[in-house]
């Protein structure tokens, strides 16, 4: 068994030991020979094989190298495993190369890997008895004594092989504090096994040296596997605690309760945890001031915490504490030490504002405002410049007419009391008021719990008296006139007094502002009279009143404005009247039109109204009846029989009261969809607009949007010296999107004209009915039939006409062309034109001229209006119906005139 040290013996507790052995064979005589290593089947990764003694091989080797990659060699030629290896056979053998690259010299070392032990075999001359023994090769417990005082080299232990019965072993270590830092700390005697440490070791700085012991023979023969040798290094309480700061810092409000934590202070040991050498506590040797004492230290966690009530920001705002700290759980032979501890007390609101008195006193004129008329200055011992220091003032009392307002001065913490609102001395000669006071932060709780109400004072105002001007009281006054009234009828006028006296003597009045002048007032008693006949209907707006601004003045010039409101009672004065002149009724679509009447007197005087048929013929007794509909409206109805014209019916309507008035009515009994297309044909000054009309219409809209182009109406012929003028031209067709110099016009005798575009070759020809005389002027109809369209020719440096007018053609008077007339004219032309003007100059189809286009509008049933097919409709008309008022507008340019 091995022997170690009386003091690393008494500390130290047996390793498990291992249960496989390591053999090395190696011959003394030849140290690159072959080194056999008796290994456990089973190796783990990262486990130690053996080791090789690589010096005596080469000693200046710089490159070392393993011919197994699953075996690693070190420096100090220990062999360890890269993966974890099993032994298949029994034996298993590898090269360790070593190099030396500046010599350029190799040698290798074989080695053997053996599963199966072998007997060991006498490695004397001097014969030996193998007998069982008890194993003393294993990890033995081992430490030392740090800042140990020696003798050194100071024995540590010695470690003995069980293979030194039979074999001469020699002992080597390896590890920290031997071959690595701190170097040759530790050394072992080769042939006793005996372990020393050279010098002092701090545990501060090596707590423990993991060695390895290796006993080998004098050939090199491993006879035990490498053994751990762990010598732990013992603690001493060698260091002092230190706090983690020379200075701590913590704030605690005033109003904190006990119990209350301040702070935590801290401070660490480099001496080994867990043991007597680190155990600190806590403790405060000292505060200023002294008394009384308000805080007490945990002494293991370092817990600052309040002891006592008379915690006051006010008395002492700042405390100082000399903590100490000591190892060895406080005992007087521990090492101890020092740190100070600032304790700043904030603020916390636990005083109440105060006022210096009790009752204060101000004196203000009336009608005075925005002046300030007392400062108030509390005291409060809070912190200056914080929410718990400034003020804020209320009004408590006396203030129901708000015409007072308390405010704080930032700088001075003082109240300022001013008159917002101008107090009146006849009304109320002085004012009390009751000012409370409380700070912006709330009280602290325990403040608030004892003191539940604020500070309070009385403030007395005095209002004094001042010389006022006369007060127009109350500023709107009523009256009431009827209208109609003669003109210099009396009335009750605007009353203005003299504050002071309390009576209107002395005053005059005049008027400011009348917006009709049917009022005017005495000088001197305030009454109205009536200038002009009022007329309530003449009124901006019937339902309010009648206002007049008057102006009282006094003997010294003081004036007041006021308001005289007069109502205006109204009379029947005015019968009722029918608000429509013009009527439209579609049939058969509508059976009726409703007939409306006003009345602009009031309610009472209006409605409800009776409508009759007054002093009709009796063709109009027959074709048409009136029936009441409500208080205000009358349905007008035709018979079934009655034809398309225009009918003047008068109709009379009477108030409840008898006014009663008649008025003729324009009805217009029209073949239409909707009113507005017969309404657009009554305003014009010729005749109606009829279906062929309306169609040309469309036809001169759609070739517009099309090709862009203008449609000028044509010339009469020059044998009748037809013509128009041309402010009338202008004014229904207007020449637009012109993109060249003027246009070239040549008019035919038929009354059709020709139009050459941009001044090219390109001409156009527009189609267009003969004239109608009305008054010396012409109305232009163009036609639509089916899906025809309007044609545009093609010329080479010249204009082409149409034809001349046939005598079928020619025009009738007072009346439009007839369908056939306007057939036989036209289609046969179109097919021959458009044929013509589809073609180009090589007489070739072309798509330049006439195009077609969809329609782009709502509501109607006919598609394009500018399709070019041939196709021909008898009577498809109906689309007709459904035009849009916004066609009124050329169907008025295209009536006859």
């Amino acid at each position: 068994m091995a022997t170690a040290g009386p003091r690393s013996c008494l500390r130290g507790a047996l390793c498990k030991q291992l249960l496989l052995t390591l053999v090395v064979f190696s011959f003394a005589c030849e140290a690159c020979k072959k080194v056999i290593f008796n290994i456990p089947s089973k190796l783990e990764a990262d486990k130690i094989v053996g080791r090789v003694n690589l010096k005596e091989c080469l000693r200046s080797a710089d490159q070392i190298q393993s011919s197994d990659p699953d075996f690693r060699v070190l420096e100090d030629g220990s062999v360890y495993t890269t993966h974890a290896v099993v032994l298949s056979d029994e034996k298993r053998s590898f090269t360790i190369r070593l190099s030396d690259s500046k010599k350029q010299t190799h040698k290798e070392i074989p080695v053997l890997l053996e599963h199966q032990k072998k007997v060991l075999r006498k490695r004397h001359t001097k014969e030996t008895v193998l007998r069982r023994s008890k194993r003393r090769w294993a990890p033995i417990p081992c430490s030392m004594q740090e800042n140990s005082l020696g003798p050194f080299p100071l024995f540590l232990q010695q470690v003995q092989s069980d293979a030194a019965q039979n074999y001469t072993i020699f002992y080597s270590i390896s590890g920290r504090g031997v071959d690595q830092q701190p170097l040759n700390l530790f050394f072992i005697e080769k042939d006793t096994g005996n372990l020393y440490c050279t010098r002092p070791v701090d545990r501060e700085e090596y707590d423990v040296f993991d060695l390895i012991a290796y006993a080998s023979t004098a050939d090199g023969y491993s006879a035990d596997l490498p053994l751990p040798l762990p010598i732990r290094v013992e603690d001493e309480n060698d260091n002092y605690p230190v706090f983690t700061e020379a200075i701590f810092n913590f704030e605690v409000p005033e109003s904190s309760r006990i119990g209350t934590t301040v702070g935590v202070v801290c401070a660490t040991d480099r001496d080994e945890p867990d043991t007597m050498h680190t155990r600190l506590k806590y403790s405060i040797l000292e505060q200023t001031p002294r008394s009384p004492g308000l805080f007490s230290v945990h002494p293991s966690t370092g817990a600052i915490t309040i002891v006592s009530h008379y915690l006051d920001r006010e008395v002492v705002d700042k405390y100082t504490l000399k903590m100490k700290v000591q190892d060895m759980d406080g005992q007087f032979f521990g090492l101890m030490n020092t740190a100070t501890c600032i304790i700043t007390v904030k603020d916390s609101n636990d005083n109440l504002p105060t006022f210096r008195q009790n009752a204060y006193e101000a004196s203000v004129e009336e009608n005075t405002v925005n002046v300030e008329i007392l400062r108030i200055p509390i005291e409060d011992k809070d912190l200056i410049n914080t929410a718990n220091w400034r003020a804020n003032f209320t009004i408590l009392k006396g203030n129901e007419n708000g015409h007072f307002k308390i405010s704080t001065d930032k700088e001075t913490n003082e109240g300022v009391l001013c008159v917002v609102k101008p107090l009146n001395y006849e009304e109320n000669r002085q004012v009390v008021l009751e000012i409370g006071v409380s700070n912006e932060a709330p009280l602290a709780r325990d403040v608030a719990l004892r003191m539940t109400t604020m500070n309070r004072a009385v403030v007395t105002v005095h209002v004094k008296d001042q010389d006022e001007g006369p007060e127009c009281m109350p500023a709107v006054q009523y009256v009431r006139i009827k209208e109609n009234s003669p003109v210099g009828s009396k009335i009750n006028g605007y009353k203005a007094y003299d504050p002071e006296s309390r009576s209107s003597s002395g005053l005059r009045y005049r008027i400011l502002h009348d917006p009709k002048g049917w009022i005017t007032i005495n000088e001197i008693s305030g009454s109205i009279e009536t200038s002009k006949i009022l007329d309530r209907e003449a009124t901006t707006s019937r339902s309010d009143l009648y206002n007049v601004t008057v102006l009282a003045i006094d003997q010294d010039g003081r004036s007041c404005t006021g308001t005289l409101a007069v109502n205006i009672e109204d009379v029947n004065d005015n019968p009722p009247r029918i608000i429509q002149d013009y009527l439209v009724i579609c049939k058969p679509r509508m059976e009726y039109v409703d007939v409306l009447a006003v009345d602009p007197d009031e309610p009472i005087h209006g409605a409800p109204f009776y409508f009759d048929l007054a002093n009709t013929s009796p063709e109009i007794n027959r074709l048409w009846t009136l029936t009441r509909v409500n208080d205000t409206a009358a349905r007008l109805s035709y018979q079934k029989n009655a034809k398309f014209q225009e009918y003047y019916i008068p109709v009379t309507v009477k108030d409840r009261a008898g006014q009663s008035t008649t008025k003729t009515l324009r009805v217009n009994l029209c073949d239409c969809i909707h009113p507005g297309q017969c309404r657009a044909t009554a305003r014009s000054t010729g005749g109606t607009l009829g279906k062929w009309a309306i169609l040309a219409i469309l036809l001169g809209v759609a070739l517009l949007f099309s090709i862009l182009l203008t449609l000028v109406c044509g010339l009469v012929s020059a044998r009748n010296r037809k013509g128009f003028p041309e402010d009338v031209a202008q004014q229904n067709l207007i020449i637009s999107n012109t993109e060249a110099p003027g246009d070239d016009k040549v008019c035919s005798a038929n009354g059709f004209m020709t139009h050459t575009v941009n001044n090219s070759s390109q001409g156009f020809c527009g189609t267009v009915g003969s004239g109608v005389k009305t008054g010396g002027q012409e109305t232009i109809e163009m036609v639509k039939g089916g899906h025809q369209t309007l044609e545009s020719c093609r010329g080479a440096g010249h204009h082409h006409t149409l034809e001349s007018c046939r005598a079928g053609t020619a025009e009738v008077d007072n009346s439009r062309h007839t369908y056939s007339e306007w057939c036989g004219f036209t289609q046969s032309r179109l097919g021959e034109k458009l044929h013509v003007c589809n073609q180009d100059e090589d007489l070739m189809p072309s798509q330049d001229y006439v195009l077609s286009y969809n329609y782009e509008g709502r509501g109607s049933p006919a598609g394009s209006v500018g399709c070019c097919s041939e196709k021909q409709e008898e009577d498809s008309l109906d689309f007709l119906n459904n035009l849009e008022t916004k066609f009124t507008a050329l169907a008025e340019t295209c009536t006859k005139k």
